[in-house]
């Protein structure tokens, strides 16, 4: 299976997920925040990104932009639950930056590993 790189401030839906993944097969590596999850691509060689876009410190958006210049290649999933605007106006922009899919908290598991499958199959 994938080796994914997960960052989400929220350590209860970190958790959750990181759980779920690894359940499904997924070797994943935790991160709280942009920064730390731009630390840890320096240590381990990643197939996928999944990361929220609100957070403290580095926030998703700038977090993208970082990860297209450092690893062109790698695949991005973004995920929103909002903020002060829309989760759909921070989406869009994540996907005009170069995210392969983006998802609106919340989601269920299922929906997540269709979309892991789907994007670890594209060229």
């Amino acid at each position: 299976m994938a080796n994914i790189l997960l960052i989400d401030d929220d350590a209860m839906l970190r958790e959750m997920l990181h759980a779920a993944l690894g359940n499904a097969g997924h070797r994943v590596t935790l991160a709280a925040e942009g920064n730390a999850g731009l630390a840890a691509l320096k240590t381990g060689a990643f197939d996928l990104v999944i990361t929220d876009l609100i957070m403290p410190g580095k926030e998703g958006i700038e977090t993208i932009i970082e990860l297209r210049h450092r690893a062109p290649q790698l695949k991005i999933i973004a995920m929103s639950g909002g903020g002060q605007g829309r989760p759909t106006n921070y989406l869009a922009m994540a996907g005009k930056l170069g995210a392969r899919r983006t998802l609106a908290k919340p989601f269920s598991v299922p929906f997540l590993t269709a979309t892991i499958t789907e994007v670890l199959q594209e060229p």
